[in-house]
């Protein structure tokens, strides 16, 4: 789709209304709704809603940190599982694959899969393609599931193995998915360094080019976010981030603790990130970040993606609290070390009529990196202005805020192509 294609075709009603958006019967609602919600908190003038959407449209965009569109279940299949015995490891199995997979053979989802992305004027994520822990045979699902994607609508998206990638991707009017893993494979046998740490090279030859040090909870390398006693790093933990800077894959420490996030950028002599964050300063939380964390991780050369979580953000909740962090970034840290990394996705039209089809699951204990202390995680419903696809209305946001045209690229995409550029190693070709 090319750049008046997107604007004529995603913000007709938008532009001819000025400040909102009709559904039609025809839209998809799931689209159309939060698009006309953002409208509504915004409220830009027609002349920073045409700019902010034309600058969308000429910008490289890149999710520092988020999940491709979603797919519905086959609510038929998962009710023969259910009935048919399953465990709870093969019913989560069975759900993520059909969430992650479906719109490569269901043909209604594909469309609507490319829709979203068509929608969102996003050219590449940072894909969430490895689970929660550092089990490497556990870590290998989520990869297996998005390359498979990634194989079979090569038409449409595929793997960004280097930086330069990314930007073919644009070049091509095409779509790639740069990998993420949730955390750091290790070998778990404890008996060396090196051995611990073998790991990280296969899952870079695989293609993960981002991991986190840790996810909530505190494992052999770092305290996570939800750990009380927000310890640092490990001697571990050094070694693994020295590894990772060898290597070329970007330190993450979104879901770290605030003592071994400063630490960590310390240790890093390569551009690191907070790749799904956002500022202690404005609302407290555990998932966002204080000044002098942000100030150690932008020393690096790296930034805070800065997320479209409600309940992360504090204040109204909706795509002005969004905003109110990313100006914090910009104007106390500079533009070079802000980007978005929204932690949300696209989810099919489908999805409620295939899981009403499926029997309700026992209930079962909270998984080990989902304790959150309290109610840190959820509180209230996320507000319909930060969906995913709202990302030109984020960009339309920055302009209302003043943010120069230089400096909303750099945030949109510019500062997340830099860090992978300065951590990504060099290929050697030989005549």
């Amino acid at each position: 789709m090319n750049r008046r294609e997107f604007i004529s075709t995603s913000f007709r009603p938008a532009l001819a209304l000025g400040l909102a958006a009709e559904v039609s019967s025809a839209a998809n609602e799931r689209i159309e709704r939060p698009r006309q919600a953002a409208i509504e908190t915004l409220k830009p003038s027609r002349k920073d809603l045409e700019h902010g959407l034309e600058l969308h449209a000429n910008s490289l965009v890149v999710e520092s940190y988020g999940f491709s569109p979603t797919s519905a279940i086959d609510g038929q299949a998962m009710r023969a599982a259910i009935e048919a015995g399953a465990s709870a490891v093969e019913l989560e199995d069975l759900q993520e694959e059909m969430n992650m997979t479906r719109h490569v053979t269901v043909a209604a989802e594909q469309r609507e899969y490319k829709e979203a992305w068509d929608a969102s004027g996003v050219t590449c994520i940072l894909q969430n393609a490895g689970a929660e822990g550092q089990d490497p045979p556990s870590l290998m699902k989520r990869l297996a599931r998005f390359t498979y994607v990634t194989d079979m609508l090569r038409d449409f998206i595929f793997k960004a193995a280097t930086p330069s990638d990314i930007l073919e991707a644009r070049k091509q009017k095409k779509h790639c998915l740069y990998f993420s893993g949730n955390s750091v494979p290790l070998a778990q046998r404890w008996d060396s360094v090196e051995d611990e740490v073998a790991f990280i090279r296969l899952f870079f030859q695989l293609g993960i080019r981002m991991m986190h040090l840790t996810y909530n909870r505190r494992n052999m390398l770092a305290d996570g976010c939800g750990e009380a006693s927000n310890g640092g790093l490990s001697d571990l933990g050094r070694a693994a981030i020295a590894e990772m800077n060898r290597l070329g894959v970007i330190v993450d420490v979104a879901h770290t603790g605030w003592k071994s996030s400063f630490e960590a950028a310390k240790a890093s002599s390569r551009p690191m990130v907070a790749s799904h964050s956002g500022c202690v300063s404005l609302h407290h939380h555990i998932r966002s970040k204080p000044d002098e964390v942000i100030r150690a991780i932008a020393d690096t050369g790296g930034y805070v993606g800065v997320f479209s979580i409600s309940s992360f953000l504090g204040r109204s909740r909706d795509l002005n609290a969004m905003l109110d962090h990313i100006d914090y970034i910009v104007k106390r840290f500079g533009a070079d070390h802000a980007a978005i990394g929204t932690d949300v996705a696209y989810r099919s039209s489908a999805n409620a009529a295939e899981s009403a089809q499926a029997p309700r699951r026992p209930k079962s204990r909270p998984g080990f990196e989902g304790l959150w202390p309290g109610d840190s995680y959820s509180s209230g419903a996320q507000h319909p202005s930060l969906a995913w696809i709202n990302w030109p209305l984020f960009t339309v946001g920055m302009v209302q805020r003043g943010h120069s045209d230089q400096d909303i690229q750099k945030i949109l995409g510019g500062n997340m192509l830099r860090v992978a550029q300065a951590v990504f190693p060099g290929v050697a070709v030989k005549n």
